[in-house]
Protein backbone atom coordinates (compact mmCIF):
# COMPACT_ATOMS: atom_id res chain seq x y z
CA UNK A 1 0.00 0.00 0.00
CA UNK A 2 1.52 3.38 -0.77
CA UNK A 3 2.04 5.64 2.07
CA UNK A 4 -0.65 9.00 2.12
CA UNK A 5 0.41 12.22 3.74
CA UNK A 6 -1.42 15.09 5.61
CA UNK A 7 -1.37 18.51 7.29
CA UNK A 8 -0.68 17.94 10.83
CA UNK A 9 -4.23 18.57 12.33
CA UNK A 10 -6.21 17.47 9.40
CA UNK A 11 -7.26 14.40 7.70
CA UNK A 12 -6.91 14.69 4.08
CA UNK A 13 -4.49 12.86 2.05
CA UNK A 14 -2.72 15.21 -0.15
CA UNK A 15 -1.15 14.79 -3.76
CA UNK A 16 2.70 16.14 -3.69
CA UNK A 17 1.86 19.09 -5.81
CA UNK A 18 -0.72 20.09 -3.44
CA UNK A 19 1.35 19.70 -0.70
CA UNK A 20 4.17 22.19 -2.15
CA UNK A 21 1.44 24.52 -3.29
CA UNK A 22 -0.12 24.37 0.80
CA UNK A 23 3.73 24.96 1.69
CA UNK A 24 4.27 27.79 -0.49
CA UNK A 25 1.15 29.62 0.64
CA UNK A 26 1.71 29.07 4.16
CA UNK A 27 5.38 30.48 4.11
CA UNK A 28 4.37 33.15 2.12
CA UNK A 29 2.05 33.69 5.01
CA UNK A 30 4.84 33.84 7.42
CA UNK A 31 3.87 30.25 8.47
CA UNK A 32 7.93 29.08 8.48
CA UNK A 33 6.73 25.60 10.64
CA UNK A 34 4.78 22.64 9.00
CA UNK A 35 4.28 19.25 10.13
CA UNK A 36 3.52 16.56 7.26
CA UNK A 37 2.40 13.06 9.12
CA UNK A 38 2.43 9.77 6.83
CA UNK A 39 -0.09 7.25 7.14
CA UNK A 40 2.93 4.45 8.12
CA UNK A 41 3.45 7.31 10.97
CA UNK A 42 5.95 9.02 9.82
CA UNK A 43 6.34 13.13 10.09
CA UNK A 44 8.05 15.20 7.84
CA UNK A 45 8.48 18.35 9.21
CA UNK A 46 9.43 21.50 7.33
CA UNK A 47 10.96 24.75 9.08
CA UNK A 48 12.06 27.91 6.75
CA UNK A 49 13.36 31.44 6.51
CA UNK A 50 11.75 31.98 3.33
CA UNK A 51 15.38 31.29 1.85
CA UNK A 52 16.25 28.29 2.95
CA UNK A 53 14.55 25.49 4.78
CA UNK A 54 15.53 22.48 7.19
CA UNK A 55 13.69 19.17 6.05
CA UNK A 56 13.71 16.83 8.88
CA UNK A 57 12.23 13.12 8.03
CA UNK A 58 11.82 11.16 10.91
CA UNK A 59 10.16 7.32 11.64
CA UNK A 60 7.97 7.88 14.31
CA UNK A 61 7.43 10.41 16.80
CA UNK A 62 10.44 10.84 19.22
CA UNK A 63 12.51 9.76 16.48
CA UNK A 64 15.36 12.03 16.09
CA UNK A 65 15.32 11.54 12.22
CA UNK A 66 17.63 12.76 9.32
CA UNK A 67 17.21 16.10 7.44
CA UNK A 68 18.48 17.17 3.56
CA UNK A 69 21.62 18.81 3.76
CA UNK A 70 23.55 21.15 1.13
CA UNK A 71 27.38 19.81 1.47
CA UNK A 72 30.00 22.27 0.92
CA UNK A 73 27.94 25.10 1.71
CA UNK A 74 29.19 27.82 3.70
CA UNK A 75 27.95 30.09 6.19
CA UNK A 76 24.49 30.59 8.34
CA UNK A 77 21.11 31.71 8.33
CA UNK A 78 18.42 32.82 10.93
CA UNK A 79 15.22 33.44 10.79
CA UNK A 80 13.58 29.75 11.18
CA UNK A 81 10.23 30.57 12.96
CA UNK A 82 8.97 27.26 14.64
CA UNK A 83 5.06 27.73 15.94
CA UNK A 84 5.84 28.34 18.90
CA UNK A 85 7.77 31.87 18.40
CA UNK A 86 10.92 30.21 19.11
CA UNK A 87 13.51 32.19 16.11
CA UNK A 88 16.58 29.26 15.31
CA UNK A 89 20.05 29.65 13.07
CA UNK A 90 21.28 27.04 11.41
CA UNK A 91 24.78 26.62 9.23
CA UNK A 92 23.42 26.68 5.68
CA UNK A 93 24.80 23.21 5.38
CA UNK A 94 22.38 22.07 7.73
CA UNK A 95 19.55 23.60 5.52
CA UNK A 96 18.73 23.61 1.70
CA UNK A 97 17.48 26.08 -0.88
CA UNK A 98 13.86 26.56 -0.96
CA UNK A 99 12.99 25.41 -4.15
CA UNK A 100 15.27 21.99 -3.51
CA UNK A 101 12.63 21.64 -0.28
CA UNK A 102 9.86 21.76 -2.36
CA UNK A 103 11.26 19.02 -5.16
CA UNK A 104 12.84 16.82 -1.78
CA UNK A 105 9.09 16.88 -0.51
CA UNK A 106 7.08 16.37 -3.70
CA UNK A 107 9.52 13.25 -4.05
CA UNK A 108 9.29 11.89 -0.94
CA UNK A 109 5.19 12.38 -0.85
CA UNK A 110 5.05 10.68 -4.47
CA UNK A 111 7.62 7.56 -3.29
CA UNK A 112 7.92 7.88 -0.16
CA UNK A 113 12.22 7.92 -0.60
CA UNK A 114 14.48 11.39 -0.75
CA UNK A 115 15.17 12.34 -4.32
CA UNK A 116 18.58 10.17 -5.54
CA UNK A 117 21.13 12.12 -4.87
CA UNK A 118 20.10 14.23 -2.13
CA UNK A 119 22.22 14.19 0.64
CA UNK A 120 21.01 13.28 4.76
CA UNK A 121 22.54 13.28 7.64
CA UNK A 122 20.71 11.13 10.51
CA UNK A 123 20.16 13.08 13.56
CA UNK A 124 20.79 11.83 17.01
Amino acid sequence: MTETWTFDGDHTAVTADAAVAVLRLRIAEGRLETWLTGSAGRLLSVVSNTERTLVMLLDREGDPGAHAVSVGSDGVSGGFRSANGQCDTYPDEDTVPLDEAFRIVRHLIRTGLPPAGTAWVVDG
